[in-house]
């Protein structure tokens, strides 16, 4: 006799069969690319071949050059034989290429404007961050310049100085002279208080 099985059991064996049936994503290697049913393309590669054609379209050589094949293309129709003559008068495939060439052109230009568009923003973004730093630097700066200013308020200078030194040289000049007006006339020795005799140094040493 087999042994019953539990319920659930064979639901538990059927998922881990699934489970194991299921390859195993590993994220230490990268995803393998998609499949796409459209064409890949480079949209920086394909914007500066707009570009190109757009700087083109806009000169000078491009109107000359569209010109000449028109009045070329007019006057082969009009004027060679009618057995050479592809574009009959009205000169409708003329105005289809035309027509085509506009409607090409268009999409062209613009994609052109939006990228320089994209690059005018960019550097409008960095030159306002690069005038943000300059007037950060430039307050810095002030900052700077009046610190030292107030620094060099409280600094004595020579001209200070100088005044300073005249000022104690006049009031010296002014006290020897009193001294030397209440001494003795006839020694003309002005004795300050701080000087001793030289017979007492003698005795002292």
């Amino acid at each position: 006799m087999t042994p019953e099985r539990e319920p659930g059991t064979r639901e538990r064996t059927a998922s881990g069969s699934t489970a194991a049936s299921r390859p195993r994503v590993r994220l230490d290697q990268p995803r393998a690319p998609r499949r796409r049913l459209l064409p890949e393309y480079d949209p920086e590669a394909f914007g500066r071949l707009s570009e190109r054609i757009a700087r083109f379209l806009g000169t000078g050589r491009f109107i000359v050059w569209m010109t000449v094949v028109i009045v070329l293309w007019v006057v082969w129709n009009v004027s060679a034989p009618a057995d050479l003559r592809f574009d009959h008068y009205p000169f409708i495939f003329l105005t289809f290429a035309l027509s085509l060439q506009a409607s090409y052109a268009a999409p062209l230009i613009l994609l052109a404007q939006n990228r320089q568009d994209d690059r005018d923003k960019v550097n409008l973004e960095q030159d306002r961050k690069q005038n943000e730093r300059s007037i950060a630097d430039t307050e810095y700066l002030t900052r700077e310049v009046a610190s030292l200013r107030a620094g060099l308020g409280e600094v004595a200078t020579r001209d200070w100085i100088r005044s300073e030194l005249q000022d104690l040289v006049k009031e010296l000049e002014e006290r020897r002279a009193e001294r030397y007006e209440g001494g003795h006339h006839s020694d003309k020795t002005v004795r300050f208080p701080t000087e001793r005799p030289r017979g007492r140094d003698a005795e002292d040493r």
